[in-house]
């Protein structure tokens, strides 16, 4: 296989004779390549090439303790941040933050919702995509229990995380297949995260709003229902993109290749291993039901996210034709335009999905 070191590899590399001793082999590395500071590490995929790699610090964030976000966090806790010589710190920070915190180069990396992305990227933010996290609605809608019927729906309160959020768009795209208009037929309240959303259904201050495990689970133990289910359409939706400044690309390809590298180094870990990715939805969750947990891996792990975490046009369809209606520059942008698969292309390429 031949691996694009391109992305990657310093200005100089360093080879050694397999026949030499492995402490005679690392001086040598150390004498021709000035001295023993820096990490000495393969590119990740590579089968014996040694190249030193200077951990990178990266503050990264995380839109909201929804199970979207366990592929990041598998990958931090699997250890695949550090393997590619990066040092992630993780922060959650809301979509409606964590867009102007990457823009202001608070953080490098943001797992945010797509609408998010799209709306500033069509208005002149210097955003781009490189992966996508979670490319399919993971929702139901859950109503209160004397909720019986779509009928029973109109006049109710409905709440989304905020006004063109992923939540926002997925609560409009699920009223529109009931046959309901979101801008007559209910009032749509923006209360914020989704542990605010299922505070409000518990509290009765909304009678309906899209959920997921295991927040999901909790409802439907007081009484809720499912009214709509997207998530087994397995519609198209950027719910959780992987954003990076095009300023950042530009000058760091290398260090944007190790974190998708990492990335589906992480998803393939994750995938693989349950009990691993139960653990990690306990830590984050802070929780301690196996049982939820449990339910959480199969829903997240299973069915939403992808082993090749591509990001695609489609995906943002929904967000455009929703937000195109009210915003002009949403509506003609190109979809394209603000898309990179080349990363998760090439990861894909060295079979790091394998």
């Amino acid at each position: 296989m031949v691996l694009p070191f391109s992305r990657r590899a310093p200005l100089w590399r360093c080879t050694v004779r397999r026949t030499l001793g492995l402490s005679f082999a690392l001086a040598i590395i150390a004498a021709a390549c000035g001295g023993t500071g820096g990490q000495v590490a393969a590119p990740t995929g590579s089968a014996g090439s040694l190249a030193p790699v200077p951990p990178v610090h990266l503050e990264v964030s995380y839109s909201n303790v929804i199970g979207d976000e366990l592929p990041l966090w598998a990958t931090k806790e699997g250890g695949f941040f550090e393997k590619n010589s990066l040092d992630v710190n993780l922060s959650n920070i809301a979509s409606a933050q964590g867009v102007p915190a990457v823009l202001a180069g608070q953080v490098t990396f943001a797992q945010v919702g797509g609408s998010e992305t799209l709306s500033a990227i069509a208005g002149g933010a210097d955003l781009v995509v490189v992966a996508q996290l979670a490319g399919v609605y993971p929702f139901v809608l859950e109503v209160a229990p004397d909720i019986k019927t779509v009928a029973d729906l109109k006049g109710k309160k409905v709440g989304v995380s905020s006004v063109g959020s992923s939540s926002d768009i997925a609560t409009r795209v699920a009223l529109k297949k009931m046959g309901l208009d979101p801008d007559k037929d209910v009032t749509i309240l923006a209360v914020g995260s989704s542990q605010n959303r299922t505070a409000g259904l518990l509290a009765g201050s909304i009678q309906a709003g899209v959920s997921q495990p295991p927040d999901s689970l909790q409802l439907e133990a007081k009484g809720f229902h499912v009214l709509y289910d997207l998530a087994s359409q397995h519609l198209p939706s950027a719910n959780t993109s992987v954003v990076v400044r095009r300023s950042y690309i530009t000058s760091n390809k290398d260090v944007v290749q190790r974190y998708v590298d990492s990335l589906v180094l992480g998803i393939k870990r994750l995938k693989a291993d349950k009990a691993f990715g139960i653990t990690v939805l306990k830590k984050y969750f802070q929780s301690t039901d196996d049982q939820a947990m449990g339910a959480t891996y199969d829903f997240y792990a299973q069915l939403v996210t992808a082993t090749q975490p591509f990001a695609k046009p489609e995906m943002f369809a929904d967000s455009q034709a929703t937000l195109g209606a009210t915003n002009a520059a949403v509506k003609s942008f190109d979809i394209s335009k603000m898309l990179d698969t080349s990363f998760v292309q090439s990861a894909v390429d060295r079979g790091l999905d394998k």
